[in-house]
């Protein structure tokens, strides 16, 4: 289950992973797996909002800077 919506990303991802090999051993009744299955989509929706907005303050930092580049991580 979802701990709470305002949760940060790191926290959204390792709830959705243990949510993910919870289901991966197949022992769960349907009910349940169905429940957690809900769960998984609501967090992998959180955590796409929250990349986004962090894209979007990475756009609004580089337009700021019309001098900064972008270059290959070494």
């Amino acid at each position: 289950m979802a701990k709470k919506p305002t949760q940060d990303f790191e926290s959204t991802l390792k709830e959705l992973e243990a949510i993910v090999s919870h289901l991966e051993t197949g022992e769960l009744p349907l009910e349940e797996a169905l429940n957690e299955f809900e769960t998984a989509v609501k967090l992998v929706q959180q955590g796409q909002e929250r990349l986004q907005k962090a894209e979007q303050r990475i756009q609004i930092l580089l337009n700021k800077n019309d001098q900064a580049e972008l270059s290959d991580y070494e």
